[in-house]
């Protein structure tokens, strides 16, 4: 998988021109000014529908993070509720008009990872535990070694991408022609409600069939529901693993995939960097 080396935020308008800055309400006789920044958008705007204001839009500009937002991150009510940082983007967004649940979930984490790095700096320690001893420990991660990635590893011959931003794709052992389309916010956030609602419930969490539900959009070109929900729920395995896999390869993201190291038993793998209430609050 070929992947774009930029720093995640560094991306600046065509013409260079220093990033504008947001005028803040005056108080107690203080003018006070936001510094901005223009941040890369992996998608590049290429999956957003005509009328989005990012439709084609190659970045987006967001304010770096106040006092305010910091509020927002130790909101125990919005915390609870899990939108925390669903307020945080939309806190941050200089353009007013984009809706941050319609953000695909690969520019929502570029927002997310460049808020971090200009808020707190690159270098982020959090305990995480070994794979193979499951030993706690301290580990860091270097924020500036994110990466890019705009999609560029998808094979046309794998998955094929429609006019409506949709991508087709030929499953290997069955020979169904599936549909599927990348996810935003909106549809990652009700995809977790649906495992905490199935956890409280003690109910099955069917990980994997939930999300290849969501991002199946026709089978044989039939988009009935009942239709998507049988063949998912009967898909042979090797054709589930085909389906996730150019989903992988289809979205564009940032990835936060570093070496991790075991002080313990010197097992060495890789890590993903996770992105959640506390990647916003370092260790100091």
């Amino acid at each position: 998988m070929s992947r774009n080396r930029d720093r995640v935020g560094s991306a600046k308008q065509p013409d260079a021109s220093p990033p504008p800055q947001v005028l803040q309400n005056e108080g107690g006789g203080f003018a006070f000014v936001v510094p901005t920044e223009f941040v890369e958008l992996p998608s590049q705007g290429k999956h957003y529908p005509e009328g989005h204001p990012l439709h084609g839009e190659s970045t987006i500009e967001v304010k770096q993070m106040t006092a305010k937002e910091e509020d927002l991150l130790t909101s125990r009510a919005l915390l609870k509720k899990g939108i925390a940082l669903d307020r945080l983007i939309k806190s941050i967004i200089v353009d007013k008009s984009i809706d941050p649940n319609t953000l695909l979930v690969g520019d929502r984490n570029a927002i997310l990872v460049a808020a971090r790095v200009s808020g707190y700096g690159p270098m982020y320690q959090t305990k995480v535990t070994c794979p193979a001893c499951a030993a706690p420990q301290d580990y860091e991660f270097d924020l500036n070694n994110a990466l890019v990635y705009n999609g560029e590893g998808l094979r046309e011959h794998d998955a094929t991408q429609q006019e409506d931003g949709t991508y087709l794709t030929m499953l290997p052992s069955t020979r169904i022609e599936v549909g599927f389309r990348l996810l935003n916010g909106f549809d990652e956030r009700n995809l977790l409600e649906q495992l905490e609602n199935a956890r409280k419930k003690r109910r099955e969490e069917n990980t994997i069939t939930r999300h290849l539900k969501q991002i199946v959009v026709a089978v044989n070109g039939d988009t009935e529901s009942g239709t998507i929900n049988y063949v998912v729920d009967n898909m042979p395995s090797f054709d589930a693993r085909h389906l996730r896999l150019m989903y992988k390869l289809a979205t564009p993201n940032v990835d936060l995939t570093q070496n991790f190291v075991c002080n313990e038993c010197d097992h060495e793998q890789e890590m993903e960097v996770p992105l959640t209430a506390d990647f916003f609050w370092p260790d100091r």
